[in-house]
Order: structure tokens, then sequence, then C-alpha cells
């Protein structure tokens, strides 16, 4: 009762001193405003309402001179945000929309609309300043180099520098090709000329890689934690996918536009950012488990999601997680203007972030967003809530139009109340519209909830590309801009078979298989998909502005199933997989049939066009030599049978097969009489004769284990001088050898260094290639790691595992490890894979780069193979296949991990990935389960809940997790806490004891739950734990078996972990030991206690 007379007093005393600052309280509603409005108000009263609201609110502070609206409307602050901005735009211009209903409208319709012009303008001309900074984004996107999001209202310059503000927002960006996009539908003519249209492209090229540029986002903090790192975010991928959808094949100057105004797409790139968005969701980061900032990502104006359950599973987390009585928090521990903010610093402290626990500030623009949502999905009840719940957070002005408080917030005075008892303490709004103070982006997204629920608009008025599809509308195939994902289909794939000579045509028809060569196609031009980037390269040029075409980023499977008319050709492309690649795992037929077989699926899933995928698969003399004959010719049948891996699939001539395909106009390439055309070059037919034998047999069935083996000892070379060890390669005939060799000379002389057969580096080379057509693989990853060899799509793969939630480390096993946790470029990770991975084998540093190939695959289709893996070590992956080689083999030799073709190792590796078979000792269990990093479901949480009842923290094998400011800066369900377990146990070196130890904490969570009263009193060695633990095994063991090595705990993993004898037993009794050692925790509900 005293702290609740006090709370009243206190909050008596606080309404006194508000009241004493400044005439009239902002907590006392005015008398006049709300005026009752009569009945059968005609359409122009209504409109005029709103007229009057706008002018007076929002147009009133936009800039005369740059059309921008700052971010505050009192005082001298000049700022203007792009985001805010935006929303201004559009409310002017869904006010236009209305005003078009009246035939005389008093030239309001033409002033509300060129104000959204001069905004949409303004902010172009603002980003066409800094063309700069988008040629150097589109080809390195990092902070220095992106485009700005805040700018001076009055003159467009830069404010602040990027060591100063978190620029790179590409939710900004995408929202200004969104609304971009809508209002030119809608009739507005926003885009003037040609310089205009190519700086437009070029800022598609940039937003085409959100899926892999981590941002600050739209609260531009970046991480929760504000302390200056980017994330990739839910949000801004989301936009990014949205404004993508919007502006493919759509015409910047609208109706009167013609084929040089239409801007370009690449359809994979937007398929990666919603495969990406997909794998995020629910979350928003690493760091935020959920976020306000998705609503407007997800319902209006982006429409992101095309899957309605995920959809679902979002909004419910948001409103579980945020939603309060004055509105949504931004996110949880949001420190952003609460009265424990110290807003002197840019930068929080670590652990800081726990002061704003339960006080984040409420910002009613949410309850907004919630409100059109429910308008737009037809969801009245959705819409009366949040219309009950926002209309007493309104304040309004003097002369009566209604203000939007930015936030609401808990007064100094009432923190720790608020603390003590959640939603217990009133709060105050930010702004009340009497002292001059706006929040625009909220009166925006006010005015437009208004205008759509009196229905003065509608949502088609808003959305006139049809963004929003509802689900009782959706069929197979999407309306061209919309957010519609392909529903379950039987999409039939037309594939083109193309043998490459008429001698191959001529053999692949005595089998009954049709063909056509390059020749028979004609008018129409086969192409790979590196000509189709050259063409790119001329799409956004503009020499005035200094920028360049599409950056040389390869056409995915999507791009290449299209037909493309260029400079008067009609063109069809083959995919990426038939290249003929530098990297050995071409060499493989068996993974040239995998990578066919997963490119239909992928097309099948992810093709949403009008028309069919014209799927071309380009038969090489190579693919059928020796023993690849067999299943490629197999592969061919199941082609001819119509379905391929279950994928249905239409065989014909592509004449008759183009008919049905999507046509893209390349019409960038138009050029003018004085400008030299670009060449291409098109697949031309081997000139072979026609009846000359096809040369099956010129390739061996795989190579001998004895082939792979050199017959020289690399330590018995080492210090022998160069002329003899010259004398050797010249004298020797086994190419194991050779490659042995050669690398010693490679690292004494360098790879210029002439030999006999040219230089070094030559000399490698053509054993790398001799050694390919010969099938001996360790020879071959031998060479390709001494020639430095990349294969092609590294940088992609590791995003797909990134984007999963995941980490990826590069080195080898047992040796320091690169960890990835940001997509990086192809570059970097060359230099890291050859650093890390060359010290002890120098095949490892290729092996890890099919690894890292075949894993993205994997976990973009199958990604529960990798459940209870967060850190993917790639070095340990290759160490559990190594051991599933050894348990394989018994008492025989293990198989070498490096003599198996590409496709073996695959399968190894999809071997190993599955549940564990039952019958395999628990040795074998844990090291397997050990390798792979893989944790019970629910370890991180019940290491969050350890931890709350361990104050000096946890230990193993050095690394240490203190309590604080673990806590404080974290949350149990976050996944960088789940990143920082998975650090402290990085340095253990032998799987099975990181198994026992992932064991043990599982086995602690359990004894604190059941006994609430006990806590660690000191730091937990976890070591030593294990010790005891094992102390006490060996006691029960060594009687039996004899005298042993005292630390050999071979036994040990090998024992079931139930049981009495288990090792869980063992475990416990050494937990309890130690937490027996600290005090009890007095509890009022002991059982044990008598008084």
């Amino acid at each position: 009762m005293a702290a609740t007379h006090m709370a009243d007093v206190s909050w008596k005393m606080l309404e006194l001193r508000a009241r004493s600052k400044r005439s009239g309280s902002i907590y006392e509603p005015l008398k006049c405003i709300n005026l009752p409005k009569p009945e059968g108000e005609t359409l122009w009263d209504k409109l005029n309402h709103y007229y009057r609201i706008v002018k007076s609110t929002l147009l009133l502070h936009q800039s005369p001179t740059t059309g921008l609206f700052p971010t505050k409307t009192f005082g001298n602050d000049q700022k203007a945000k792009v985001h805010d901005s935006l929303y201004c735009a559009a409310c002017a211009w869904a006010l236009a929309l209305a005003y078009r209903r009246i035939d005389d409208d008093k030239g309001r319709t033409h002033e509300l609309e060129h104000s959204a012009i001069k905004c949409m303008r303004g902010i172009l001309y603002c980003y066409m300043r800094q063309a700069d900074k988008v040629q150097k984004f589109k080809q390195d996107p990092k902070p220095s180099a992106c485009l700005h999001s805040v700018f001076n209202a009055h003159t467009g310059d830069e404010v602040f520098s990027h060591e100063e503000y978190g620029h790179l927002q590409i939710n900004a960006v995408s929202l200004f090709l969104l609304y971009l996009v809508e209002m030119i539908s809608s009739g507005l003519q926003i885009i003037y000329n040609t310089d205009e249209v190519s700086f437009i492209q070029n800022l598609v090229f940039c937003v085409e890689r959100a899926y892999r540029v981590p941002d600050f986002g739209v609260w531009e903090r970046g991480s929760k934690y504000n302390n200056g790192s980017p994330e990739l975010h839910s949000s801004s991928v989301g936009l990014a996918k949205a404004a993508l959808e919007a502006i493919n094949g759509f015409n910047l100057f609208g109706n009167q536009g013609c084929s040089w105004s239409v801007i370009f797409v690449d359809f994979d790139a937007h398929n990666r950012n919603r495969q990406t968005l997909c794998s995020l969701l629910p979350r928003e980061s690493r760091s935020h488990n959920t976020d306000a900032a998705l609503l407007p990502c997800l319902s209006y104006p982006g429409f992101a999601l095309d899957d309605e359950v995920l959809f679902g599973q979002t909004l419910d987390k948001i409103i579980r997680k945020l939603k309060g009585k004055y509105g949504f928090k931004r996110f949880l521990r949001d420190g952003y203007r609460t009265a424990l903010e110290d807003r002197t610093r840019r930068y929080y402290k670590p652990a800081e972030i726990k002061l704003f626990d339960g006080i984040e500030c409420e910002f009613p623009l949410f309850f907004i967003f919630m409100i059109i949502d429910g308008i737009f999905r037809g969801n009245p009840t959705q819409v009366k809530e949040y219309q009950d719940l926002l209309d007493p957070l309104l304040q309004h002005t003097p002369e009566g139009c209604p203000v939007v408080p930015k936030y609401y917030y808990v007064p100094a005075d009432f923190v720790e109340l608020e603390k003590r008892s959640p939603g217990s303490q009133r709060r105050f709004p930010s702004n009340n519209g009497r002292d001059g103070k706006l929040f625009l982006w909220g009166q925006a997204v006010y005015i437009i909830a208004k205008l759509l629920a009196d229905k003065l608009v509608s949502p088609k008025d808003l959305d006139p590309i049809g963004r929003y599809v509802a689900p009782q509308d959706q069929r197979n195939v999407s309306m061209r801009f919309s957010n519609q994902g392909p529903l379950e289909n039987d999409l039939v794939v037309h594939v083109a078979l193309i043998a490459e000579s008429q001698r191959l045509q001529v053999f692949l028809n005595t089998y009954g298989i049709q063909t056509q060569t390059p020749q028979q196609v004609e008018p129409i031009q086969i192409w790979a998909q590196k000509e189709l980037v050259k063409a790119y390269f001329h799409l956004g040029v503009n020499e005035k502005l200094g920028l360049s075409g599409r950056p040389d980023r390869p056409i995915g499977c999507l791009g290449t199933s299209k037909i493309y008319r260029i400079l008067g050709k009609t063109v069809v492309c083959y995919s990426i997989i038939f290249d003929l690649s530098d990297f050995y795992m071409s060499q493989d037929v068996m993974m040239l049939i995998d990578d066919i077989k997963n490119a239909l699926q992928f097309i099948k899933q992810y093709w949403k066009m009008h028309g069919r995928p014209l799927f071309v698969v380009l038969i090489r003399e190579d693919n059928i030599r020796g023993s690849r004959f067999s299943p490629i010719l197999d592969m061919l049948a199941a082609f001819r049978k119509g379905i391929v891996g279950g994928v249905k699939v239409h065989v014909d001539r592509v004449q008759t097969l183009i008919s049905g395909a999507v046509v893209e106009q390349l019409d960038f390439l138009s050029m003018t009489e004085t400008e030299e055309a670009p060449v291409f070059k098109s697949l031309e037919e081997l000139d072979l004769p026609k009846h000359s034998k096809v040369k099956r047999q010129s390739s061996t069935p795989n190579a001998s284990e004895l082939e792979q083996q050199p017959d020289v000892n690399i330590n018995d070379w080492k210090n022998k001088s160069t002329y003899e060890i010259l004398q050797k390669l010249n004298d020797c005939n086994c190419l194991a050898s050779q490659v042995l060799l050669s690398s010693i000379l490679l690292k004494r002389e360098g790879p210029n260094f002439i030999t006999k057969e040219g230089t070094v580096g030559e000399h490698i080379e053509r054993i790398y290639r001799r050694a390919g057509s010969r099938k001996l693989w360790s020879v071959v990853r031998f060479a390709a790691s001494l020639l430095g060899k990349l294969v092609d799509s590294l940088a992609p793969s590791i995003t797909n595992v990134l984007v999963q939630g995941k980490q990826v480390t590069l080195g080898a096993f047992g040796q320091e490890e690169a960890v990835i946790s940001n997509p990086l470029s192809p570059a970097v990770i060359k230099d890291m894979i050859y650093e890390k991975c060359q010290l002890q084998d120098e095949r490892e540093a290729v092996v890890q780069q099919e690894l890292v190939i075949h894993i993205g695959w994997i976990i973009s289709n199958s990604p529960e193979l990798f459940s209870g893996m967060l850190k993917i070590r790639i070095g340990w992956i290759i160490h559990a296949m190594k051991y599933e080689l050894k348990i394989r083999a018994g008492d025989m030799p293990a198989k070498d991990l490096y003599q198996m073709s590409p496709s073996e190792v695959k399968q190894l590796l999809l071997d190993i990935l599955q549940p564990q078979q039952p019958g395999r000792s628990w040795l074998n269990r844990r090291q397997l389960d050990g390798s792979l990093n893989r944790t019970p479901a629910g370890f991180y949480d019940r290491v969050w809940q350890i931890l709350e009842r361990t104050p000096n923290g946890l230990i193993v094998a050095g690394r240490f997790l203190p309590q604080q400011p673990t806590l404080s800066d974290m949350t149990m369900y976050e996944m960088n806490f789940s990143l920082l377990v998975e650090d402290m146990l990085q340095n253990i070196d032998q799987p099975q004891y990181r198994q026992i130890i992932v064991e043990l904490l599982m086995v602690i969570s359990v004894i604190l739950e059941r006994n609430p009263e006990l806590e660690f009193q000191d730091k937990v060695d976890l070591d030593k734990v294990v010790q005891e633990a094992f102390r006490d095994f060996q006691k029960d063991h060594s009687s039996a078996k004899g005298a042993e090595n005292r630390s050999d705990m071979t036994a040990f993993y090998n024992t079931h972990p139930l049981g009495k004898k288990g090792t869980c037993s063992y475990l416990s009794k050494a937990v309890i030991t130690l937490l027996l050692e600290g005090e009890m925790k007095s509890s009022n509900d002991d059982p044990c206690t008598i008084s």
C-alpha cells in the first residue's frame, strides 16, 4: 500500500512540474478538438478535412527547394531522412488518389501529386550526386561506399560521414524503388531522362546483393547492442526482394515509355533474396529475435513474404514479444529515448542494454501499420482492435489536428516501479502537437490508414501493381510485380538436347537419343552464360555519371532458362553447370548428372514466370568417354521417358520449344550508327568427320590406389639439389611422383622456374589435366592446390550456410580455424582457405572447397540434416568423413578420402549427415557427433539457465564464459548467445571429448532444474568435473580389467550414457559433489525448512 501511495504522490508531483514548465499540460485533453462532424457529410467535406490535416502537419514542413521532409519540425535542425521522407511522399500521393474521385478538385490533385513527385525527385537528386558511391558499392558493398540515408533538407548535401552515422540501409533504397514503381504505375511522371533510368538500373544492381550485405537496418544501429556492427536484417532483405519484384521489367516512363526505359532484374539474385528471407524469418537478425521493423516489410507497403504460414509465425512473434498498451516496442532491450539512455554517447557500453529491459519505449506507429494490414487482408476485427488501442494515444494541435506521438516512455521517477511490475506505470508521450514537435513518419502513415478506413482510397489504389495478392486469388503462375510464390504445381520443364558435334549426334542416335547440333538450330544461337554476362555489361552504362554496367556476376539457371532477343538475334543459353570449368569437379561425370538433376529441381521449385523454362542440356564428346558413358546414357534415357529426378520434362527441338518460352528483349544493346556493336561468341559445332568413330575408350576406368601413390618419398627429396630433382622429374613417368617433385620446385624456385617442359607452373598444369583424364583424384587435388585453383560459386555457397543462421569455419582439423560470420568475396575466401588449409596436407585446401559447395547446396534443400549444428567446421567434417571410412574398413586399411571422386565425397558427406545408425558403438557415435559439432535440442537454452545459477561463469579447455556481461547483454533465445557458447567449446581438440562436455552441460541443467535451491559458488571448470567422473568410472572398472593406462578415456567414451553405470550417472555424481561444496540458497517454499 505504501509503495502505491508513493507512486501516486510521485505522479502528481511530476504532473505539477510539467504544468509549471509550460502552459497547457500535455496530459490534459483539449476541450475544443474533434468537433462532431455533421451527418450526411459530402465527399468534398471528408477530403477537405484530411487536406487541412496534411497541409498543416506535413506539407507545411516540406522543403521548398529539395522537396524533402525534415526529421525534426522545430528548431534549426536541417536533417532529412530518406526513409521518413518516402512515407510523407506516399501520404501526399494517397490523398491525391482520393481527390481523383472529384471532378472539380480546385487544383488539389495536382498540388498533392507534385508534392509527392517533388519529394521523390529530391531523393533522386541527392542520390545521383553520390553516383560515385553507387559505382563503388556495386563492386564491393561496404559501409564506406554506400549511399547516404540522411541529407540536408534544403540543399541535399551530405550531413554525416560514414564514420559518424550508419548510412548503410538497404531498406531505404529498396523502399524508394518500391514507391517509385507504385507511383509511376498510378500515372505520376517522376523519371525524366536516360541518365535517371541508367542510375535507377544501377540502384537495382546494388539492391540485388542485399541477401549478402549486412546493414544498419531501419533503426540505423545494426546490432541490438548498438556497438557499430552491421547485421543481415530480414526487414532489409525483405524490402529488397519486394523492390526487385516490383521493378522487374518495369517501364520508368510509364505508359509513354519505350524499350530503353525498362528496368532489368536478375531473377536468380531476386530468388536468392527470397531464399535468404525465408531462412532468416521469423528472426529479424542474429541479435534481434524479433523486431517491429518487420511489419512494414511483411505487410504494407512491402508485402515481401509469399509464405502465409511463415507470415503468421512471424507476426505472432512480433505481437507476443513487442506489443504493449501504448504501441509496439521496436525490439527487446531497446534503449532508444528511455530515461536511462545516455544520449551523449553514440554507442552503448557492454552489458548496458540490460538496463533497458522492461522500460523500452512503445511506438503507436505500429498500431497504425496493424490497422492498414487488417484493411488489406479484409480483417475488420483486427482493424477495430488497433483503432480502439490507438485513439486514446493520439494528441492534438491547437487547431484540432490529430498528432501521433513518436513514442511513449517511462519517466525516470517511475523506472524502478515499472521494472518491478511491468505495465503498471503510466507512460508519457514524446510529443503532443502543441509544442511544434511532429513525428512525420507517424503522421503520414496515420493519414494513409484513415483514408483506407474511411474508404476514400482502396487497397488497390495504394497498390496499383498488385503487391498484395489475397490467398484465394493466387494462381500457379504469379502476376507480374506481385509477391506471390509458386504454389504446389507440376511444372513441366522444356528440355533441348544439344550434341557438340554431328559425329556425337550420329553415335547417340544409335541408342535412340535424338539430339540437335548447334548448326541445326540456326538461325537461333546457343550461348554460354558468360556471353550473356558480357551482354549485360552494357546495361545501365552512363559515362556522364561514371557508371559502368552490370557487375561481372554469373547468370543462374533461372536466367539461362529464358530466351533472349539480342541485336536482332534469338539466343538460348546453357547453364553454368555445362561450362568447361577449370576446377576438377567438372571432370567427374556423376557430379554433372547430379548438377543437372539439382538444376531441374531448382527450376521446378522457383520458376514463377508466364511461359515454360527452356533448359538446354549440352552433351560433349568428353562426357561419354570410358566409364562415363553408361551413367550419361541412363540420364538421357530418363529424359526420353519424360521424368528426371522426380521432375517432369518434355524433350523437343529448340525451334518447337521456343514458342512456349519466356522471351527477354535486351533492347539496351541497340547501338547507334556510330557505335560499334559488341561481338558475342556462340557455341560452335566441333568440325569432325561425320562418320568417324567416337573414341569411347580413351578414358580409363577409376584408377587403382597403386597408381595414386608416388614412388618417391618427399622427405628423401626435400634436401636434394634442384638439379637432382629436375633429373628425377624428367626420368619419372608416375604422375603422383611428378606432382610431389614439382611441389618441391614450386616452393623453392617459384612458378616461373624453367624445366624441360616449360615453367614449373605449366608443368603442374599439365599434370593436373593428365591426372584428371585418368581419374587420379589424389594427384588432381594435389596439383589443383599447388596451382591455387578456386571453385566457382564458393562465395554464394558460404552465404547459403550463413543465412541459415550458422557460422562457417575454414582450416584443418586440430589447427587454427578462420571463422566466417558474414558474407565475403571469393578473393578473401580463397586467401583464407590457402592460408589455413595447406599446413599439413596441400590437398586439404581444395577438398574444403568441394565440401563448401556440397554443404551450400544440401543446406538450401535439406536444412534438417544440419539441425543442432550451429557452427559448420569444414575441417572437423573432413575428420568425421575420414573416421567414417575407418569404421567402414574395420580391420582393413581405410580408404583414402583424397583418392575418392568428388561424387563419392559428396555421397560420404550425405551419409555422415544422416541420423546415427543404431548398432554403432558409443565411441563411434560420439566421435561423429562431436566432429559435426552436433548438439541436442534446447542445448543453448539450457546453458543459459546454467549460467543464471553460476555467478562466476563456466570454463572449458581454457575458454571462459562469464555470467556478466553475458546475461545483461543478451537474451536466452538470441542467436549470438548460442554462438558464444560455441566459442567456449572451440578449444576442445577431441570430438568425443567435446560430446562428453555437451552431455555434461545437459546433466548440470537437469540437476539445477530439479533443485532450485542449489547454485554454483565458484567458477565451474567443466574439465575438472569430467576428470572427477572419469576417476569414479575407473574405480568401478579397474578391479575388473586390471591395471590400464590411467589417462586413456576410450572405455569411458564407449559407455552408454544412461543406466546405473552409464556416463551420465558418473557425471551427475561429480556435479552434485561440486554443488554441495558451496552454500545453498534459502528459499521460502523450501520443503526442508521447519520454521
